[in-house]
């Protein structure tokens, strides 16, 4: 006996403890999408791709910008044209150094020089295109970012009417509930009474024990909305969120604007932005085909002692430079990058077909839900009426306990499927509203 209670006490202290643990916090919609907005990681990888891009746009800054670097080098030499040369850059060549066993066989010579060199790139045709496919890129991966921050704004609101057709659900159960112990404690007492039957009683006791495995589902699922709603804020997942708000239904007449795709949304306009990438790569590899022209200079500091200049001279030209053939690497490059931008133009023509059959289906769906709504409030409304003439005959003693049963089990699935379909309409408008936002 003792045991026995050590283990109850045991128990309840767990669940005591289990229930301390799950901490309540009520949340408006708002303050969810304020939080996804600001920590989620999917935005926040979104921007880092976008910075990416951002850093090789400016990368392509070399096509106007000078290459500038600064060297210091020196050696020393016995080599009878290295020593000439680097005294005659030294300036400090004499007329002895003519002599031809000097020249022949000269004194080991040292040479310490600094060098500022420049390169400029004045005509790369194909580093323009490159530039401009950069820039296309970067400005995709901006459009891609915002459009997934209206994702991410789309899942939390649907994320949020789950967690309110969660809560409803337990409150449809908890007063079935409380309805079927007190029809189990009316069918005891006509038991009791010989009344009743014993078979009666125990189908009411199965309906208590169905229905309370049922309202433990409803509220592990709304721990599982909870968790994923913590999930899209990056929060810890160990709360339990509570509406401030509870599910209700807005029905909205569609405008024009709703029922047409505009391809000035974000994510098209990423799309068009990147066959157009293609387009300049392609370019650019056409381009490779035609010279180019650099200019390049650089000014040298020359002493035979170190970090000393007795000496100094420049260089300035151009180049231009035409790679006739390379093997065919340049025709494969070239066939390459124009495969890839019919390819993109094609892919972009496809998703603008599915996004136009997507939005058609939306619309449809919305329909469909609306008209639901109406068809499943009304029988809500017949089957709450139909439980309470059954309600007032049972305990009258004129209706069967099955048939009590029935209808209240009826009932309760109508108010599930009403706030189920209320869910199914708010979703869908949701959704629409994603598709036609811009």
């Amino acid at each position: 006996m003792i045991r026995i209670l050590y283990k109850l006490g045991f128990s309840f202290f767990s669940l005591l403890t289990l229930a301390q643990a799950q901490e309540l916090k009520e949340v408006s919609k708002s303050e969810i999408l304020n939080q996804t907005l600001e920590n989620n990681r999917s935005i926040k990888i979104s921007i880092e791709a976008f910075n990416e891009a951002k850093g090789e746009y400016k990368q392509t800054n070399a096509v106007f910008l000078p290459n500038i670097s600064v060297s210091h080098s020196g050696f020393a030499t016995t080599n009878p044209l290295m020593a000439f040369g680097s005294k005659l850059n030294q300036e400090i060549l004499t007329q002895a150094d003519f002599n031809p066993d000097v020249l022949n066989n000269p004194d080991q010579t040292q040479n310490f020089a600094t060098t500022f060199e420049f390169q400029q790139p004045l005509i790369n045709m194909d580093g323009f295109y490159q530039r401009k496919a950069a820039k296309n890129k970067m400005e995709a991966m901006s459009l891609q970012s915002n459009r997934i921050k209206d994702y991410m704004a789309f899942e939390v609101n649907k994320a949020y009417m789950q967690l309110q057709l969660a809560y409803k659900a337990v409150e449809v159960f908890e007063r079935a509930l409380q309805a079927a112990e007190a029809n189990f404690k009316l069918a005891n007492d006509s038991y009791n009474q010989g009344l009743l039957q014993r078979a009666d009683v125990l189908q009411v006791e199965v309906r208590v024990s169905e229905l309370k495995n049922q309202l433990q589902s409803a509220k592990s699922n709304i721990k599982n909305a909870s968790n994923y709603l913590s999930f899209l804020m990056n929060e810890r997942s160990d709360i339990v969120l509570k509406p401030k708000d509870s599910l209700q239904i807005n029905v909205v007449s569609l405008s024009n604007e709703e029922s047409l795709l505009s391809e000035e949304r974000a994510d098209i306009k990423a799309m068009a932005l990147v066959a157009e990438a293609q387009k300049s790569i392609y370019n650019s590899d056409k381009m490779s085909f035609l010279p180019t022209l650099n200019a390049f200079g650089n000014y040298q500091l020359f002493d035979e002692n170190l970090f000393q200049f007795g000496a100094s001279g420049y260089l300035i030209g151009a180049e231009l430079k035409w790679n006739i053939l390379s093997g065919t690497k340049r025709f494969g490059k070239s066939k390459t990058s124009r495969a890839t931008y019919e390819k993109s133009k094609l892919e972009y023509e496809q998703y603008l077909s599915q996004s136009q059959l997507e939005l058609n289906k939306t619309k449809r769906l919305l329909e469909d839900a609306q008209n639901k709504v109406e068809l499943t409030e009304l029988a809500l409304q017949q089957s709450e009426e139909a439980l309470r003439i059954r309600t007032n005959r049972f305990k009258e003693g004129l209706e069967k306990t099955s048939d009590l049963l029935l209808v209240e089990a009826l009932f309760a699935q109508k108010q599930l499927e009403y706030y189920q379909t209320v869910y199914e309409y708010n979703r869908t408008k949701a959704y629409l509203n994603y598709l036609t936002t811009l």
